[in-house]
């Protein structure tokens, strides 16, 4: 359920108070704040957003070039692929620009006449939450400004008839210089929304690309074909299992779960030092996150850390987690409970029921003795790392959290000690 964002009258304080408001002419008249925030075909000569910044004063009007080519508004010698690299390289390196680049987007998607630009500016804007969240401050804006736009396709399209009709009269007796298309080229608007909407919630909470590797072309052109086609990650089990059933048509599990569990146990996982307590190179892990967004395991990883790594980010990032939240309250009530903990279990939808069972079968052989010895990772630390990843505390309360986050270790750790999963072996 979406929770509804600021209102407009807000939207338009929150502009008035942090638009560095531009002139025009030579008299050097201020624009309003409407054609402050509508699509402009010429170039900027300072930033959209107030900042005392050199570095941002300057960076920015070259952004907002870079974000006309990749709309098709200013033509260019680089491919679209490069030029989204180029910004998105720029807003990842230097955070203050970042707020900047959604403001700018923001303009060029408003009262944009040509459909083609305005979905491709939609879209460059899908590509840039992969990477990096605007600013606290900001955020409430560009939310609000996605929430308006998530069933507007109608209007729109009537929105761009209007602003050409109006363009045709002013233009009746000159040629028009920009090419009109009030067809659908691509998505509808909405559907770039949508997506958005889902995907800020999430950097706002993840931050987005970690790491010292800058982004690159193939994590860019992951970022836009997930826009259609949903990730492994951050993603509903359901919609998991819905993506793998033309390829992995008999699985009762997710090819994900099962394939990075396989991997930590192949690299020799259960005889590590601090598995799943030491976490992964970063860059390495990404690397792999993309490799199995696209149903590939590479050959080449030799750190049982890494998959280990990716694994517990796999169960974090699910859209609900793996033990749904209707059943948290009976969780964290049944926490010394052993028969009253596995109750729960039963109780779980088949799907989150075997993939809870498949992860305690999982964790049970890290908890032997004689793999204990090795990995100084005994029944109550893997409870620890893991259980934060399987149950999820809705309260803002730091006391609550705090009291919680101790019952949610201690059920977790009924699981594994009590928990008969003997079921699972052999299962895919």
């Amino acid at each position: 359920t979406l929770r509804k964002p600021i209102s407009q009258s807000s939207m338009a304080d929150w502009a008035s108070k942090n638009l560095n408001m531009h002139t025009q002419g030579i008299f050097r008249r201020r624009i309003s704040l409407s054609n402050m925030l509508s699509w402009n075909g010429g170039s900027i000569k300072k930033p959209m957003l107030i900042t005392s910044n050199r570095t941002i004063k300057k960076e920015a009007c070259e952004m907002f070039k870079l974000v006309q080519s990749y709309m098709g508004d200013r033509q260019t010698r680089m491919d679209r692929n490069h030029v989204a690299l180029v910004t998105v390289t720029k807003c990842w390196s230097v955070q203050g620009l970042r707020d900047e680049l959604y403001i700018q987007l923001i303009r060029q998607t408003t009262d944009n006449m040509c459909y083609r630009s305005l979905a491709w500016g939609w879209e460059l804007m899908a590509i840039s939450l992969a990477f990096f969240s605007p600013s606290p401050k900001f955020q409430s804006y560009l939310e609000g400004y996605i929430y308006r736009h998530l069933d507007s396709d109608e209007n729109i399209a009537q929105r761009i008839k209007e602003l050409v009709d109006l363009k045709n009269k002013k233009n009746s007796k000159s040629r028009k210089k920009r090419k009109q298309n009030t067809e659908d080229e691509g998505l509808p608007i909405s559907t770039y929304a949508k997506y958005c909407y889902r995907k800020l919630q999430k950097v706002a909470v993840t931050g987005g690309k970690k790491g010292l590797r800058k982004p690159t072309v193939e994590e860019i052109t992951h970022a836009r074909s997930a826009i259609l086609t949903p990730s492994l990650f951050g993603s509903s089990l359901e919609e998991i299992m819905l993506r793998q059933q033309d390829m992995f048509p008999g699985h009762r599990l997710p090819w994900v779960q099962t394939q990075l569990s396989q991997q930590v146990l192949a690299l020799g996982g259960e005889q590590t030092e601090g598995i799943f307590r030491i976490p992964g190179d970063i860059d390495e892990v990404n690397a792999l996150k993309l490799q199995v967004d696209q149903w590939r395991i590479p050959s080449s990883l030799s750190d049982p850390n890494v998959p280990a790594s990716l694994l517990k980010l796999w169960y974090r990032e699910l859209e609900e987690p793996v033990i749904p939240q209707q059943f948290y309250t009976e969780c964290i009530s049944n926490y010394e409970n052993p028969d009253a903990a596995v109750a729960v279990v039963q109780l779980l939808p088949e799907l989150n029921r075997l993939v809870l069972c498949y992860l305690i079968h999982f964790l049970q052989i890290f908890a032997q003795p004689s793999n204990v010895g090795r990995t100084k990772m005994d029944v109550n630390n893997l409870a620890m790392v893991m259980a934060p990843n399987c149950l999820r505390c809705q309260s803002d309360d730091p006391r609550v959290i705090f009291e919680n986050t101790r019952k949610e270790m201690s059920f977790l750790r009924m699981l594994i000690v009590h928990l008969d999963t003997s079921f699972i072996k052999g299962l895919v």
